[in-house]
């Protein structure tokens, strides 16, 4: 259904965002024009749009690893000036460091911020459990397929106890089985351990399965919002649920995405 307002502390505030990239050439490419969006503490918010949308962009404006033309993004109140350790970062390629181990890559992040061996080693372990990897500590990542390969990532993500996770069409790159497993993984790690999600994904059933709301971005640069649907379905969803096709059908008929 579409979004009414409804109460709750602001996490991540985007105020009137613009983006232009300059090109070689001078040649300027609008890409995002003015973005208002305001995303609540543990929210699940899914920022839905086909390629050339703009809404990879807009992630990484919010993640710090690109500054606005216009506008700003706050968390907690306080403007973004660039990366942070609240915000974990998930990518559609996995990210990992070849030569290091499952236990290795999770416990980076700890690492780098001086916590201690043991302390670090029981974070890691927490995390490799949460995501099911359980006897997988001692594997490097060409030893693990993809779907393992991106649990390693929401798991390193994780244990830097990060406030808000960003995740950037994470299951891009998987087979439609793998996908919906970790969809469902997905939903599981945030309703055990809730955190502020802003995921964006062109899939409207991905979209559905995981948001509290979907954000939808108009199909042409500059990336623009079209609709923002409230998604008051029970979890764990089920996708042949007809409340479920009924948002996805209106959605559909709302978008230029394709399926």
């Amino acid at each position: 259904m579409r979004e009414e307002r409804h109460p709750g502390q602001v996490k991540i505030e985007c105020k009137d965002i613009t983006k232009v990239f300059i090109q070689k050439g001078k040649q300027r490419v609008h890409v995002l024009d003015h973005i208002s969006l305001d995303v609540k503490e543990n929210e699940f918010v899914v920022i839905l749009g086909p390629g050339q949308s703009g809404k990879s962009t807009l992630l990484r404006i919010i993640a710090g690893l690109e500054t606005p033309t216009e506008g700003h993004v706050r968390i907690d109140g306080r403007e973004v000036e660039g990366p942070g350790p609240e915000r974990g970062l998930v990518f559609q390629g996995y990210m990992l460091f070849a030569w290091k181990t499952v236990l290795g890559n999770v416990e980076m992040g700890p690492k780098l911020r001086g916590v201690p061996k043991k302390e670090r080693r029981e974070i890691a372990a927490h995390y490799i459990h949460l995501v099911g990897l359980d006897g997988f500590e001692n594997h490097y990542p060409h030893q693990l397929s993809g779907g393992m390969k991106q649990r390693v990532g929401i798991a390193r993500a994780y244990a830097n106890n990060p406030q808000v996770m960003l995740l950037d069409e994470p299951f891009g790159q998987l087979d439609a089985q793998t996908r919906y497993f970790m969809e469902k993984e997905t939903a599981r790690i945030w309703e055990t351990e809730k955190r502020t999600i802003l995921f964006v994904t062109n899939n409207i059933d991905e979209a559905i399965y995981l948001a509290d709301r979907i954000v939808t971005m108009e199909g042409k640069l500059p990336g623009r919002m079209h609709v923002v649907y409230r998604v008051d379905l029970p979890r764990p969803r089920e996708h042949t649920d007809m409340a479920f096709l009924k948002l996805r059908h209106e959605i559909t008929e709302a978008s230029e995405l394709t399926l």
